[in-house]
């Protein structure tokens, strides 16, 4: 019979030097255990000696990242005292930049949402504006919170792609016209005096998932992102993956349905062109199950219009819950092709739009999956829906500066030159 092994956990090193990183790895663990571990379990669960669990644990006492939660244990010895993060230890903004709305959050760090705000987006205007705008909302979201600002450790900015990471660029996402090229990352941290990081929505998405998701956001998982585009969000062994120019998961022009609509790049059924909102809606209007002139094709229309759709389809409007259904059998396809390529053992669902998909693609989606799996005899794969919610992307954003600032990471093991 064949041994079925879980996921190891991550192991520390006792190498010489190599002691951020195993902080990192002790600070991981505890935040994965909402009871709190004890320096006896941390020792076993990371592969790390005593000395140095008790080392590294006094030092993140003195920093104030972590607590002593009273003592645990029965039968013979010594209760052992519990270890757990500090939720007002250290703090992160996070920025959602979204053809239709702006979300920023503030995340303590426990990922728990400390102070959030919302502001649609300026149609037409002009990225400095917006930029502008978004700083002014940040220095009141922390002003109001009335977090000590000595405590916010960075701020994280999650944007539509493509995106030029090391540049911190913003590169001519789709409906936010004028965004070629745009500095956002430095912008941003020249206007609000904060460490800034800039990263993909659908990677922010899952990183978000890592932290705030509870289970569904451990082991190996691809994101998928229902916004104003479609993307998804990779993470393998519990390590997020962005691709060697932080563009991983650009899955749009998977094609769903060689008979569908003509794609800007030239093919037909694509995923972008056939299932994403404002794709829905054009049918919709096609089909005169959204009626009335309808001349306004910017973001926060169109999502005013899909909101529509999905109001109708769920208040018993067939013609319009056929849309949501055939939309769910289209992506179901991609994401099937994303599964088999990456084997995984789940699929989260989220964004913006997830809400209003959500009950047509869990009835549908995850039988389709199952089917159409290379992997079906081996594991099956799990779909959900987000556990972080509908802000997903901003959370994830804050999430980026817990992320870079404490999780544990590859990188952190290479020599620097």
């Amino acid at each position: 019979m064949t041994e079925i092994r879980t996921p190891s956990p991550r192991r520390g090193t006792n190498l010489p030097r190599m002691g951020d990183f195993n902080l990192t790895v002790i600070l991981d663990a505890i935040r994965r255990a909402p009871g709190g571990l004890s320096r006896v379990e941390l020792a076993q669960i990371v592969g790390l000696s005593p000395q140095t669990i008790s080392n590294i644990s006094r030092r993140l006492l003195d920093q104030r990242l972590i607590v002593e939660a009273g003592k645990e244990g029965s039968g013979p010895g010594k209760p052992r005292t519990m270890l757990r993060l500090n939720p007002g230890g250290m703090y992160a903004v996070g920025v959602h930049l979204d053809p239709a709305v702006l979300t920023i959050v503030l995340l303590d760090l426990v990922g728990a949402v400390v102070q959030h705000a919302r502001i649609t987006t300026p149609s037409g205007a002009e990225p400095e504006s917006i930029i502008a705008i978004i700083a002014a909302a940040i220095g009141q979201l922390i002003e109001d919170s009335g977090v000590d600002r000595t405590k916010v450790a960075g701020l994280g900015v999650a944007s539509p792609g493509p995106i030029d990471l090391k540049e911190g660029a913003v590169v001519d996402p789709p409906l936010l016209p004028g965004w070629e090229r745009v500095p956002l990352r430095d912008a941003l941290a020249e206007a609000t005096g904060l460490s800034t990081l800039l990263d993909k929505d659908v990677t922010s998405s899952a990183v978000a998932e890592t932290w705030a998701g509870g289970p569904s956001g451990a082991g190996s998982f691809v994101f998928m992102y229902m916004g104003t585009g479609i993307g998804c969000g990779i993470v393998l062994n519990d390590e997020v993956i962005r691709g060697s120019s932080g563009n991983a998961g650009e899955i749009g022009h998977i094609i769903v349905g060689p008979d569908g609509p003509l794609c800007d790049c030239g093919q037909r059924g694509c995923v972008k062109s056939s299932a994403i909102p404002q794709a829905l809606v054009a049918r919709a209007e096609a089909a005169g199950v959204l009626v009335g002139a309808r001349t306004d094709r910017s973001a926060p229309a169109v999502q005013e219009n899909f909101a529509e759709l999905c109001a109708l389809a769920y208040g018993g409007n067939e013609a319009a819950m056929e849309i949501i259904r055939e939309s769910a059998v289209l992506v179901g396809r991609a994401v099937s092709a994303v599964t088999n390529a990456l084997d995984v053992d789940r699929v989260v669902f989220g964004g913006p739009f997830w809400s209003c998909l959500a009950p047509a693609y869990l009835e549908q989606i995850p039988a389709l999956v199952q089917e159409n799996s290379a992997t079906r005899k081996i594991h099956g794969i799990e779909v959900v829906g987000t556990g972080v919610g509908e802000d997903v992307a901003a959370v994830g954003a804050a999430c980026l500066v817990l992320e870079h600032t404490l999780a544990p990471r590859s990188q952190r093991l290479l020599l620097e030159g």
